[in-house]
């Protein structure tokens, strides 16, 4: 793509030569279009990889203050990063559109509505208490949501019902460990489903692995950087990287585990956000370079040797032969370009393993689309639920915790994460989505 910056503003500003050296890759071939959910569900190029890119290099070079229909398309992506994974000219999608969104956030007046939300989804979804308590006004007031307007009213019926106690994750036992690692808890999953972590650790600990639990659940900055709040994203983010650098310091680290992969996947790119930054570069790019999704981890351990479910156990109990649907998480699959090892590790326990067409498109999700983005995001669920019950599963089993409330909302099928599965196979609790009592979607469901 030829692009027409100055010479004086590519030298002022190195987001701006890059975002460039990112646009001149694109060679307008239109391969992305055929893999974007919005370009699927409206038929727009301007709501398509390709046309965002071309509103994205006119805002760039003007300058200032963006037209509103280019806001308009561009917070209509959903950052699912489908695009990168097809596009064969290596244009990082990623990159360009988060230096969109913070050239947007910096020059752009929204309007009050709009800015009253962002604020309150950016101020409480990152803070765990504030949320928790949030979530439980959200219960108590869900009889006055027919009275709010649009998006409020949406905001409001996505609060769950119910949470699940909290209680601190335990410390797997240190000592003579095949490897230690670290775990991140972030921010809304362990208010929204505080299991996953606990299977996680119980199942690592099972393969003989030290693992160092983040004392408080703290968030990483992935949700305001993707709103472009760059300097609320960084500030989060150094509080990941001085405390990690700490314990490693303390002892070293084999890697720093996620269970949540839209954290994974910002963890990872951290190197890149401090790319710049003189003090922080350097302990953002080790940091980063130990990141890693639980079932990497799992996946290079391997799950041999671990004592499956008895088979004498009577079938409720019994994992091996339960039919998964796996909805492949887009933080996941192309974010970090993860796709066959939580396959691969379910099926090494037992599970009958199927995965739905469309299987590269986003549930609608995506962080805190679905809030800001309700029509697109409850139509992409729709879709997405609609392909996964059509494979006849007994349970839906996805990385992400905004996926599985997503997707949970949808259906009556059970929704659990991977780790819960392989934890529940190797000698773990049933998960409690599976359990009789369990409410229809077994997850509570939230926005996250």
């Amino acid at each position: 793509m030829q692009t027409r910056f100055s010479a004086e503003a590519l030298a002022a500003s190195p987001d701006l030569a890059r975002s460039e050296s990112i646009l001149r890759k694109c060679v307008h071939c239109g391969f992305c279009t055929a893999t974007c959910p919005t370009y699927l569900l409206l038929g727009d190029e301007a709501d398509s990889p390709r046309g965002r890119i071309y509103l994205i290099q006119n805002m760039l070079e003007a300058g200032g203050p963006p037209p509103a229909a280019t806001v308009r398309h561009v917070d209509r992506c959903l950052s699912c990063l489908s695009c990168r994974t097809t596009c064969p000219s290596g244009v990082n999608y990623m990159h360009l559109v988060d230096h969109a969104r913070a050239h947007i956030e910096r020059h752009y007046r929204r309007p009050l509505a709009d800015r009253l939300l962002r604020g309150v989804v950016s101020a409480v979804l990152t803070r765990p208490s504030l949320f928790r308590l949030a979530c439980r006004a959200g219960a108590a007031l869900r009889v006055f949501a027919p009275l709010l307007p649009g998006r409020w009213r949406g905001l409001l019926t996505m609060a769950p019902r119910t949470l699940p106690r909290w209680t601190p994750v335990a410390t797997g036992p240190a000592g003579r460990a095949r490897l230690r690692v670290g775990l991140v808890q972030g921010c809304v999953q362990p208010v929204l489903a505080p299991s996953i972590d606990e299977a996680a650790v119980r199942l690592l600990t099972r393969l003989g692995a030290e693992v160092v639990v983040q004392q408080r659940p703290a968030c990483c900055g992935a949700l305001p950087h993707h709103l472009g709040q760059s300097a609320r994203a960084h500030a989060l983010a150094r509080q990941q990287i001085a405390y990690w650098r700490a314990e490693s310091a303390r002892a070293p680290l084999d890697a720093i585990v996620l269970t949540t992969s839209g954290c994974g996947t910002t963890l990872k790119d951290y190197g890149a956000m401090f790319r710049d930054d003189p003090e922080w570069a350097a302990p953002a790019a080790a940091v980063a370079a130990l990141v890693r999704d639980v079932t990497e981890v799992l996946d290079t351990i391997g799950l041999d040797g671990l004592p499956l479910a008895p088979p004498a156990a009577p079938p409720s109990a019994r994992p091996a032969g339960l039919n998964v649907a796996y909805h492949s998480a887009c933080s996941l699959r192309h974010g970090q370009g993860i796709t066959a090892a939580p396959r691969r590790l379910l099926e090494s326990v037992g599970y009958r393993v199927v995965e739905p067409v469309e299987s590269h498109i986003c549930c609608g999700s995506a962080g805190t689309y679905n809030i800001l983005q309700p029509e697109l995001a409850t139509r992409l669920k729709q879709r997405k639920v609609g392909h996964l019950e059509a494979l006849g599963a007994d349970v839906i089993a996805a990385g992400n915790v905004g996926c599985l409330n997503q997707i949970g909302s949808g259906t009556a099928l059970p929704v659990v994460h991977t780790v819960e599965l392989l934890d529940w196979a190797t000698g773990g609790p049933r998960p409690a989505a599976l359990c009789p009592t369990a409410a229809p979607s077994g997850r509570s469901r939230g926005g996250a």
